[in-house]
């Protein structure tokens, strides 16, 4: 983007998180090996989606009315999630699944930092502003930053292998009032870095994926939490709240959580028996 006003970014894979309704009674009502049949179906797609080095998924157990199962998949490219999602409309499991929910988004690294000295050094270097010279530097500074062996990795990540998973859609507030977006670019820097600092305090108890979703979805940002103990969801979103960038400028939409469990205990869950702990 290369304004000094707009904080850059780096991008990986591409998000589509799905939420559904199982029909248990309909389940139960079919013969054994109908049963047998569809969720063997539905277990040898999922274990090849999850298996994939183009991409990856997860699996999660619901809890609450909003749904019973959430699929989370990652693809490289925006087409390749489109495919999946027909994949799994294809599946005879899916006349069993009503929908309650969907997100599209792309996995997103974002450089307020990065941004800021980007910008500094041109200057210092006496390029003029939006010059090809000045555009190439730049374009090589932004480079660089997703060559970062500590960033990369994070930019390609697999789904956390975690037994708990809360997702939640939010969005900077716009009001005539509270704009996050008519800040100085310094003070949202600053509350940016504020507000990481909590997340950073839980380092080793969760495990955050920040997407981006402003083109693609209602809200601007999907955050997906990934724990040992569900408590820890609640501690760490509950302290956020009274920073400033959330407290005056965050707005969230609907929450989602339940138990992440592996491709090869989809039998379990759709008999209706206690999930158990993800598969090594």
């Amino acid at each position: 983007m290369r304004d000094p006003n707009v904080p850059e970014s780096l991008e990986g894979w591409w998000i589509l998180h799905r939420m559904f309704a199982f029909d248990r009674c309909a389940w139960d009502d079919l013969s054994a090996k109908r049963r047998a049949r569809i969720g063997s179906q539905a277990a040898d797609l999922f274990d090849h989606l999850k298996g994939r080095n183009e991409g990856d998924l997860a699996l999660c157990n619901l809890t609450g009315h909003k749904g019973d199962l959430m699929l989370v998949h990652y693809a490289r490219t925006y087409d390749e999630l489109a495919y999946l999602q027909m994949l799994v409309d294809k599946l005879e499991l899916r006349s069993l699944l009503s929908p309650r929910g969907s997100y599209v988004s792309v996995l997103e690294l974002g450089l307020y930092d990065a941004t800021a000295k980007i910008h500094a050094d041109l200057a210092g270097r006496g390029l003029t502003a939006h010059t090809p010279e000045w555009i190439a530097a730049f374009d090589e500074a932004l480079a660089s930053q997703a060559e970062n062996p500590h960033v990369a990795p994070r930019l390609w990540a697999r789904i956390p292998q975690r037994r708990y998973v809360c997702f939640y859609p939010m969005t900077k507030r716009r009001g005539d009032s509270d704009n996050w977006y008519a800040l100085p670019y310094a003070e949202r820097a600053k509350l940016m870095n504020e507000h990481g600092k909590v997340g950073r305090s839980y380092h080793g108890r969760v495990t955050q994926v920040i997407s981006g979703s402003i083109g693609y979805d209602d809200y601007e940002w999907g955050v997906d939490l990934y724990a040992d103990d569900p408590l820890v969801f609640k501690k760490l979103i509950y302290e956020m709240r009274f920073d400033l960038a959330s407290a005056r400028y965050a707005q969230f939409g609907p929450f989602w959580s339940g138990l992440q469990f592996s491709t090869d205990q989809l039998a379990a869950f759709l008999a209706g028996e206690s999930v158990p702990l993800l598969s090594s």
